[in-house]
């Protein structure tokens, strides 16, 4: 937990060192001093690079592109482009965390093609057995190449560190009696292996904005317009998303 509550401060660290940044940019701009905005503008990237690469390394493993097509740094170069061109477009320092997250999500969404059926695993969660389940999460633990990965590129920090617990899915009162149970029967490792796993093999636009709700900590107005959506097709996909992860736990875990 220690952990999880460290990592959650750097990104709202990172946010407020971000939105601090935005007047210092427009300044090294308006003097034509790129080296120096680039120097800055460096600075800001590290949270966005890890975001940048999380979704990468899902796609690569979901097969939506070959390994080494992408890499974090040709989005983060694109990044740097659009920034010292187009900051001029934020109207005050408040707005550029978000306009740079769009920035990134736009530049994300260019590259990462859905699978055409991206979909049916959301829509028959309910039919896997517990054997289904094992078998999707042992798969999980490979690589696109069918490799499992190493353990030093899953310490690597700029892999998905995000530790998932049940706080932000079990949160009606009608739910408690359940996450306890999980809580209770499951290691804190198994839970976050299972969420990890579920999250993974949900469609991309689903995921995304249960990341961007639960590990970025951006209010449903934010994402809503980071990705270009109404709040209700926010609010819809987010709901879908913890519901995926409720039948989930149930069916591999609670039900014979």
């Amino acid at each position: 937990m220690e952990a999880t509550v460290s990592y959650s401060q750097n990104k709202k660290e990172s946010r407020v060192f971000v939105t601090e940044s935005f007047s210092n940019l427009v300044q090294l701009k308006k003097e034509g001093n790129q080296i120096s905005f680039d120097a800055l503008a460096m600075k800001i990237m590290p949270e966005i690079k890890r975001y940048v690469n999380n979704q990468i390394k899902t796609a690569i493993k979901k097969g939506n592109f070959s390994k080494n097509k992408y890499k974090a740094d040709d989005i983060i170069d694109q990044l740097f482009i659009e920034i010292y061109d187009h900051i001029d477009e934020v109207s005050t320092a408040k707005n550029f965390y978000l306009w740079l997250l769009k920035k990134t999500n736009n530049l994300l969404d260019d590259i990462i093609v859905e699978e055409e059926f991206d979909d049916f695993f959301f829509k028959n969660i309910d039919d896997y057995t517990k054997p289904e389940w094992d078998a999707m999460q042992e798969n999980y633990s490979k690589d696109g190449g069918g490799d499992f990965l190493l353990i030093e590129e899953l310490d690597d920090m700029s892999y998905n560190h995000n530790d998932y617990t049940l706080n932000p899915i079990f949160i009606e009162d009608n739910q408690k009696a359940l996450a306890e149970k999980i809580d209770n029967d499951l290691s804190a490792e198994e839970i976050n292996n299972h969420i990890k796993m579920v999250l993974h093999n949900l469609p991309f636009t689903m995921r995304n904005v249960f990341e961007l709700s639960v590990i970025e900590h951006l209010e449903l107005e934010e994402i809503a317009k980071i990705k270009n959506n109404t709040l209700n097709e926010v609010e819809e996909l987010l709901k879908n998303a913890k519901d995926a992860l409720h039948k989930s736990f149930l069916n591999r875990y609670f039900i014979d």
